[in-house]
């Protein structure tokens, strides 16, 4: 079993960069062109002061179609693949603390979001969310962990002898 992860390694890691840059960027990409939305969304959670919620909602966007695309082509995935599952584990908190204080909301996480109409919670929808954002940030974690894969343009982890200097010279 081993020698076989070992052999899909690569395949696994540009798999799950295409995954996790594809929701990041699909995400994003959505919110992109409507900021207001998407500043209303993160409005909603109830965390944030007014003004830094607003600056978020705007920029956040843009973070995730970055991230996206680093991933996606392959670059600085270790960093970036650190800052993505942070990111999930983010919203993982944000909406388990919508649920856990009775705010019923759209996450906002693909597009329009904020308070729903009505006070019933949508508590399989926040279940759902919760469990596909701690998915997420797994693969971020295995890309961590697994940053150089199959056609990327990484080429900056270099293997832990090359890093120590020890081939140099020679």
């Amino acid at each position: 079993m081993k020698k076989f992860l070992s052999e899909k390694q690569p395949w696994l890691t540009f798999i799950f960069r295409l995954i996790l840059g594809g929701v990041l960027l699909v995400a994003g990409g959505l919110k992109v062109t409507d900021p207001y939305a998407s500043a209303t969304a993160v409005r909603a959670y109830q965390v944030l002061p007014v003004p830094i919620a607003n600056l978020l909602g705007f920029v956040l966007p843009f973070i995730e179609v970055g991230l996206g695309i680093f991933l996606i082509v392959g670059v600085w995935v270790k960093f970036i693949s650190l800052l993505g599952a942070a990111l999930m584990l983010v919203f993982v908190l944000a909406i388990g603390q919508a649920w856990a204080r009775g705010i019923s909301l759209d996450c906002g996480c693909f597009g329009k979001g904020g308070l729903r109409d009505t006070t019933e919670l949508p508590v399989l929808t926040y279940a759902i969310e919760i469990l596909r954002d701690l998915a997420l940030a797994i693969l971020g974690g295995y890309l961590y962990r697994f940053p150089q894969g199959k056609l990327g343009l990484d080429k900056s982890v270099e293997s832990d002898s090359g890093l120590r200097g020890e081939n140099d010279g020679k």
